[in-house]
């Protein structure tokens, strides 16, 4: 049996709500420009749609950057800051940084921005897999840049790397700037991996896991394979707060899944470039509203940042560098 653990604040009527944390994937390293004429590339349009994931309700956005003449992926320093002050001077939202990247950044550059910014909260890929991308060109050959079509075809020969060595090293440096790791867990040995960790001293629990589903090389998104993913956690780590995200059109099903199951939920661009089936999304915001619609028919209300600071423990937005 899976148990459910509910985050809940009195409601003026009286009524018991549950809150939980919306996640906005802003833009990512999996879709390419040439994809969706929506997907944020510039560092102003990624500033535009995280205030309108604010505005919209959500808690959390999570933040890759790109370059800004032809949308690939980067780790530019620069323009996560200048996203990061901008973000921090207009809302109260919880910036998530990556330390994923690009696909095939060298380790050490990925995990840069812990250190430069000292993030609240950042991801931490909880092991190495095969992140296949290349099967989207079946569905995907027009592009707007050269850099795009060999990026997705190269996924076929490509892992993914985030060794146990890789963990600890990025842990060290969490530690030192008291950034919370965002677990990401692309498959259930990835909670064993944790488990390791935690039974060694190198992690301090309670965590908090975003299951990611539905990517070639990781886990199916299934009903039953979620299941089983949060009850492996359990048995391994006991308590931790949970989130779930999934690729493209199982987006939103997995999402109401995870609530239904007293956990939270990630959508945005990074994920799927659709709002429902056939209907390009034209925001991170439209989804981020969908699924606040979804959760509050369900009686779950969406956290605020604050909210979350105290689900998740983060040390405050008056903590971080920048």
């Amino acid at each position: 049996m899976v148990k459910i653990f509910l985050n809940t604040i009195a409601h003026p009527k009286g009524n018991i709500m549950r809150k939980a944390i919306i996640t906005a994937a802003i833009t990512g390293s999996v879709h390419t420009p040439g994809m969706s004429a929506h997907l944020p590339i510039t560092a102003e349009q990624i500033i535009e749609e995280v205030l309108a994931v604010y505005a919209a309700g959500g808690t959390v956005a999570h933040v890759h950057v790109r370059n800004e003449t032809d949308g690939m992926p980067s780790a530019d320093q620069a323009t996560f800051r200048h996203i990061a002050e901008t973000v921090k001077k207009n809302c109260d939202i919880i910036l998530c940084t990556t330390t994923g990247g690009r696909l095939g950044e060298p380790v050490a550059n990925r995990v840069r921005v812990a250190r430069t910014l000292k993030p609240e909260l950042a991801s931490l890929n909880a092991g190495s897999l095969n992140f296949a991308l290349f099967h989207v060109l079946e569905k995907h050959n027009t592009f707007k840049f050269d850099w795009e079509e060999s990026y997705l075809r190269s996924t076929e020969d490509f892992i993914f790397p985030n060794t146990f060595k890789t963990m600890r090293e990025f842990l060290e440096i969490f530690a030192e700037t008291g950034t919370k790791p965002e677990f990401e867990i692309y498959d259930v040995g990835m909670i064993n991996n944790l488990a390791f960790l935690i039974e060694r001293g190198i992690v301090q629990t309670p965590v908090y896991l975003q299951f990611v589903m539905g990517i070639l090389g990781g886990i199916p998104a299934t009903p039953q394979n979620l299941v089983f993913l949060v009850e492996t956690a359990r048995r391994q780590i006991g308590h931790f707060e949970f989130s779930v995200c999934a690729a493209g059109n199982a987006q939103f099903s997995m999402c109401t899944q995870s609530l239904l199951m007293g956990g939270h939920a990630r959508v945005g661009l990074e994920d799927n470039l659709y709002i429902e089936k056939g209907v390009p999304a034209k925001s991170n915001a439209e989804q981020v509203a969908k699924i606040i619609r979804i959760a509050r028919e369900l009686g779950i209300a969406p956290a605020t940042p604050d909210e979350a600071r105290r689900m998740l423990n983060l040390k405050g937005l008056d903590q971080v560098a920048f």
